[in-house]
């Protein structure tokens, strides 16, 4: 009998490990910090596609043998620079040609110009008669109306000699390259197509409940795939329409190319709305996450109570809270094995305990 009251005596007492209770253990001293609002910057995140800033599909403007492409796919061209030249010899030809016609109508123009003059001088004189007035007044409009026909004709030959060098309509690079050396071509047959590409035009579909806080001037963040580099532009044009299948506000930016960006890349962007929203932070390191589960350990009559918070922004050393905890309150950092009714000590803040 006496083992049995022996063994009961031990299983009715308890481990003082197991069954401590958190808050007869000693104060632990920690560090802290206070919520508190600062400035932020507040952003929508929303993706998008790089295009051309503009595109050209360059025809040819006369018709003939292209002599010669002057450049190849993926040659950056500036603006005016040759493509291609389309049977220059013979347009030059044609140019002369038009110019000696133009010489020689101008001199029968003068010839006829001289006529009447002498004509009128002898009228005067009563010698000649108005027949050979009327005929000379004739042959003088005849060769002015030579003239403009020839002038005409000669500033048409140096157009189409000026067309039959293909020019570039703007600084950009060779996309595709339609038509090669040797090939007969028409008035409108596509040769070359050009694409600009700095900057490149990147193309956003913004919500409708975000669209309110965007317009032109503001500054974006993008991202691509692959690449680690950041790259910024600007907002240059918002859709006056929500668009009415998706609702959805198109929206476009200019982002210059350091050389690295291609069209047709998807892209993330980060739209600045608001450089300096006010915003609840903690420091970083005043939250823990564990299992998808964000939390910080607050400090209420001495004792650390553990808080669920939902989290934003991210600063350099701080994190946004959106929920959970209010502007002053007292957070622990660095909680570490902390638990929800644990006495602790505050020891001087932002300093480690000694």
């Amino acid at each position: 009998s006496g083992l049995v009251a022996t063994l009961l005596v031990s299983c009715g007492k308890e481990s003082p490990r197991e069954g401590a209770n958190p808050g007869t253990a000693p104060a632990k001293p920690v560090r802290v910090a206070h919520a508190e609002m600062r400035p932020m910057e507040r952003a929508l995140h929303v993706v998008g596609t790089l295009q051309a800033h503009d595109e050209a599909v360059v025809a040819a403007q006369v018709a003939g043998q292209i002599e010669r492409t002057v450049v190849d796919l993926g040659d950056r061209v500036k603006a005016d620079q040759d493509l291609a030249l389309i049977d220059t010899a013979s347009y030059e030809a044609l140019a002369r040609q038009a110019a000696a016609n133009l010489a020689k109508a101008q001199a029968s123009a003068a010839n006829a110009a001289q006529n009447l003059k002498r004509v009128q001088d002898l009228q005067k004189d009563k010698i000649a008669s108005s027949s050979e007035y009327d005929l000379a007044v004739a042959e003088n409009d005849q060769a002015r109306a030579e003239v403009k026909a020839a002038e005409a004709a000669e500033a048409i030959a140096r157009l189409n000699l000026e067309r039959s060098h293909v020019k570039a309509p703007f600084d950009g690079a060779v996309a595709e390259r339609v038509a090669d050396s040797g090939d007969y071509v028409s008035i409108g047959a596509p040769i070359i197509r050009l694409v600009k590409t700095d900057p490149l035009r990147l193309r956003l579909d913004v919500p409708e409940r975000e669209s309110p806080a965007v317009r032109v001037g503001q500054a974006v963040l993008v991202s691509v795939e692959g690449d680690t580099n950041a790259y910024s532009g600007t907002i240059t044009r918002v859709s006056p329409a929500i668009r009415q299948s998706d609702r959805m506000l198109p929206v476009e930016a200019d982002v210059p190319n350091r050389g690295s960006l291609r069209t047709g890349l998807f892209a993330r962007a980060r739209i600045i709305v608001d450089e300096r929203a006010p915003g609840l932070s903690v420091p970083a390191n005043a939250l823990t996450v564990f299992a998808g589960l964000e939390k910080v350990v607050a400090v209420q009559e001495g004792k650390a109570v553990e808080t669920p918070v939902t989290t934003g922004r991210l600063g350099p050393d701080w994190v946004e809270v959106l929920s959970g905890i209010k502007a002053g309150e007292t957070v622990v950092l660095d909680p570490g094995g902390l638990r929800t009714g644990q006495a602790v000590t505050i020891a001087v803040e932002g300093k480690a305990p000694r």
